[in-house]
């Protein structure tokens, strides 16, 4: 535990099976347990520092979703209640609680699954350099932050730990996951986009993009990881949204234009943060939270 934030998880008796940016994952046999930490990471480089409940927030926020899009795909999720884990979780109740999912195991798909429904970070630099994202070719004359007329899949490759994660086309999704299953994770991304978008903007939230994970159990595709959280996607304000320019959000980004205006390579090690930076990434994390969810 680092000052004001579980940075690490060190359960004996449970069998760590993978440490992610973010996420610390137990086998428990039949089930995995993952457990959100308070790690953060950008440009795909974990800070020193943690953001205090960082991991309580995208736990329950993950949770939201997942129960929200249930009728349109199913989801890895059993509990993130520590009533339901197996007895050998329970020394490590304090730690688990609030930040904890039992899930059940299935086989990843090697893509990051991106849809974008506005104009920023990455999408925005290669349209500005190539009027495409992704192989998608877009119409002239758009802006940073410019509403797209249709949301579209924006896939990238699941880079090894420490390297950062490359755009592919549809085709070259295609050749890694087969025909039929790229058209149904674009079908079903598209549909899990529309519908959070809605429920967002009631919330006077706009999801300009998100990435989600999928992964098949028996055959069947469902979603894996987390989902549509401030680490997953940006939130701007829809109240100050002003096409032309970036955005106030309710996410990471935050954290990422305070790295971009250091002198720093965007590789380990990490500059180390400002309490004032890690206090209002976390304010910006609750908002979206209270927003959303509350």
């Amino acid at each position: 535990m680092k000052k004001g934030g579980l940075f690490k998880t060190s359960f004996a008796g449970l069998n760590l099976f993978n440490v992610g940016k973010v996420r610390d994952i137990y086998d428990l046999g039949s089930h995995l347990l993952v457990v959100a930490t308070d790690r953060i990471s950008a440009f795909d480089v974990v800070m020193h520092e943690p953001i205090p409940d960082k991991g309580k927030i995208l736990t329950q926020m993950s949770a939201f979703w997942f129960k929200k899009m249930d009728d349109i795909v199913g989801n890895h999720l059993v509990s993130i209640n520590t009533d339901d884990f197996p007895s050998q979780c329970l020394p490590y109740r304090k730690e688990l609680e609030g930040r904890s999912m039992l899930v059940k195991k299935a086989t990843p798909l090697p893509v990051e699954c991106i849809v974008r429904g506005y104009l920023s970070g990455s999408g925005w630099q290669d349209y500005r350099m190539k009027k495409t994202v992704s192989g998608v070719r877009l119409p002239d004359g758009l802006k940073e932050s410019s509403k797209l007329a249709e949301p579209i899949f924006t896939p990238t490759t699941k880079a090894p730990e420490g390297e950062h994660d490359s755009p592919i086309t549809k085709k070259e999704t295609e050749d890694i996951l087969g025909v039929e299953n790229t058209e149904k994770i674009i079908e079903i991304s598209i549909a899990v986009y529309n519908r959070a978008s809605k429920i967002a903007d009631d919330a006077g939230i706009i999801i300009a993009d998100t990435k989600m994970e999928f992964g098949l159990i028996d055959g069947k595709l469902i979603l894996i990881d987390e989902l549509l959280t401030p680490d997953s996607s940006r939130f701007w304000s829809k109240a100050d949204y002003v096409e032309g320019r970036p955005q106030k959000s309710f996410d990471k980004q935050f954290l990422r234009d305070y790295l971009l205006s250091l002198s720093w390579n965007q590789k380990p090690p990490a500059p180390r943060l400002p309490e004032e930076i890690i206090t209002k990434t976390r304010e910006k994390y609750e908002e979206a939270l209270k927003r959303l969810v509350a």
